[in-house]
């Protein structure tokens, strides 16, 4: 079992930076992929970014890419998102997800692969 706890959204303007993390317990976390989905209201949800086990792979959902940098640290059992140059139209529920070995540690856009959800930090920005 994981549990993971996202943190660090708020409300921010456009063009400034946020930086998300998100705690996860257990011991699965270094052999666990992790990957950010995000959803506004009414849409559904969407894949922004994910990281490999050992953090040597990276992808990310072209509407982030340049702007936003996933990152995380096993030893802290933490993954990031550092947001930069924010728009309006990245205000969302950010969520982190864990894709354990029981789904081959997958990093990528298919948000079924992924076993484990936090409950979401809501970003805002404004115009």
């Amino acid at each position: 079992q994981v549990q993971l706890v996202e943190s660090g959204g708020g409300l921010v303007q456009a063009g400034g930076s946020l930086r998300l993390s998100c705690a996860a317990s257990g011991r699965t976390f270094s052999s666990s992929a992790m990957g950010w989905f995000r959803q506004a209201p009414g849409k559904e949800r969407i894949f922004v970014a994910a990281i490999s086990r050992s953090g040597g792979g990276r992808y990310y959902a072209d509407s982030v890419k340049g702007r936003f940098t996933i990152s995380r640290d096993n030893a802290e059992n933490t993954v990031y998102l550092q947001m930069n140059s924010l728009k309006p139209e990245d205000t969302a529920v950010y969520y982190c997800a864990a894709s354990t070995y029981l789904s081959g540690s997958y990093y990528g856009p298919d948000k079924g692969r992924y076993d484990y959800w936090g409950q979401g930090t809501q970003v805002t920005v404004s115009s």
